[in-house]
């Protein structure tokens, strides 16, 4: 398969990720900021950043290790905090560089604890900077984050609102992990800060960000080197280290990437499936006629690493009158005999201008508890931040929408706590 031209110099090209993107979709010039964030880069791209710029290969490993500790385990936003490196060195990475991650610029709490960012992304310069956005859902056991990996998405899902925005660019590995900061930064997420007033903090680990989902806005397996990249400083031991079991990436079916993503990353997989015959999928989920069920469940099948106590998450969306029947849920069952999975119900989130309802909840209770006897876990997740804009790429549009005048005020808004 064909790359196809983004339009990108060798010099503005991000890192990784732009050139792996498969869809014959234009994206916008991807420019990289005169000072480069560190944010995001590996032990060996950080140990070139600095041989780049004259610190000593004999320093360079012991460098890299300090400036990894100030920034993933301290939560550093500036050279300045790093003490136990000289002035001069930290001088010079000033000079060089930054720790930027994407700035908050709006932000809904909801009742329930869930809180909803719109991050514009580092470095931007454009009259209508790039924007992201990431959710943080809390409970008393576990405070999962859901990240982006591009701006925007070319997958047209009918369902879902990101699909009526179209595809940007693929974010890079450090504006991946930069959400990552850019919520514990919002959170006071790291060692001697107190939590936000009212928030509801997790028992499980000490701290707020423990679990890490891969479904915000855009298809991670369309910019899979970024996201790979972007997942292996998150599960680094010595940094950020949130568990690869608990960091779970939801692909539409990318089925070329579906095996890579065990081999090469080893984190927990979800797939969007939502309906169980190819017309229906072929509607809800346009990738499916690339893609179809039987080539995305035989991937499922092979994926690394695959047992009982390493599951695949199957979303299944319950719209009302469109999927939900109990013959629906009988298919389902038959379509996933033999593959370890878990099913996840989730009831449709509505968003101005869909076409789709939410099916009954007596009719998801029936449908999950066919498939509950057949020996599937069957949970029904909880609608979470339904009074905050919570459908993905609703919070974007709105502010799309807005004048200058009042994302400035949005802004300011943000910016205080």
């Amino acid at each position: 398969m064909t790359t196809p031209d983004l339009g990108l110099s060798a010099r503005a090209a991000p890192a990784a990720g732009i050139d792996s993107f498969i869809e014959k979709t234009p994206l916008e010039r991807y420019v990289a900021p005169e000072r480069p964030s560190l944010v995001g880069l590996s032990r060996a791209a950080l140990a070139e950043a600095f041989g780049s710029i004259g610190i000593p290969e004999r320093e360079r490993r012991m460098r890299v290790q300090q400036v990894w500790h100030w920034l993933y385990v301290r939560g550093a936003a500036c050279f300045d905090v790093m003490t136990s490196i000289s002035k001069e060195v930290r001088s010079l990475l000033d000079r060089h560089f930054t720790l930027a991650r994407p700035e908050v610029v709006a932000e809904q709490v909801s009742v329930d604890g869930t809180r909803k960012w719109l991050l514009r992304l580092p470095g931007e310069t454009a009259a209508r900077p790039h924007e992201v956005e990431c959710v943080y859902i809390p409970d008393t056991e576990r405070g999962t984050l859901c990240v982006s990996s591009q701006v925007g998405c070319t997958l047209n899902c009918t369902f879902c609102h990101t699909g009526t925005q179209r595809l940007v660019r693929n974010l890079t590995p450090g504006e991946i992990v930069g959400q990552v900061m850019a919520a514990r930064d919002r959170l006071d997420d790291w060692p001697g800060q107190n939590p936000p007033l009212g928030a509801i903090v997790p028992t499980n680990g000490g701290r707020f960000v423990t679990n890490i989902v891969m479904m915000g806005m855009g298809e991670p397996l369309y910019n899979f080197e970024a996201v790979r990249d972007a997942l292996l400083v998150v599960a680094d031991g010595d940094g950020i280290g949130i568990s690869k079991r608990k960091i779970t990436l939801s692909t539409s079916g990318v089925v070329p990437n579906i095996a890579r993503t065990g081999a090469e990353i080893g984190v927990m997989l979800a797939v969007s499936l939502h309906a169980v015959r190819d017309d229906l999928r072929d509607t809800l989920v346009p990738l499916n006629r690339k893609y179809p069920i039987k080539d995305l469940l035989e991937a499922c099948r092979n994926y690394p690493g695959l047992s009982n106590a390493r599951r695949i998450t199957f979303e299944y969306v319950m719209l009302k009158g469109i999927n939900d029947s109990l013959a629906d849920a009988k298919a389902l069952v038959r379509l996933l005999k033999g593959i370890p999975a878990k099913i996840n119900l989730i009831p449709f989130n509505p968003w101005p201008g869909t076409v789709y309802e939410c099916s009954d909840w007596e009719q998801i209770e029936k449908f999950s508890e066919v498939v509950f006897n057949a020996g599937y876990a069957s949970p029904v997740r909880t609608p979470r931040g339904r009074d905050i804009l919570a459908a993905c790429g609703q919070l974007k549009s709105a502010t799309e929408k807005l004048s200058a005048r009042e994302r400035l005020a949005l802004r300011a808004m943000a910016m205080t706590d």
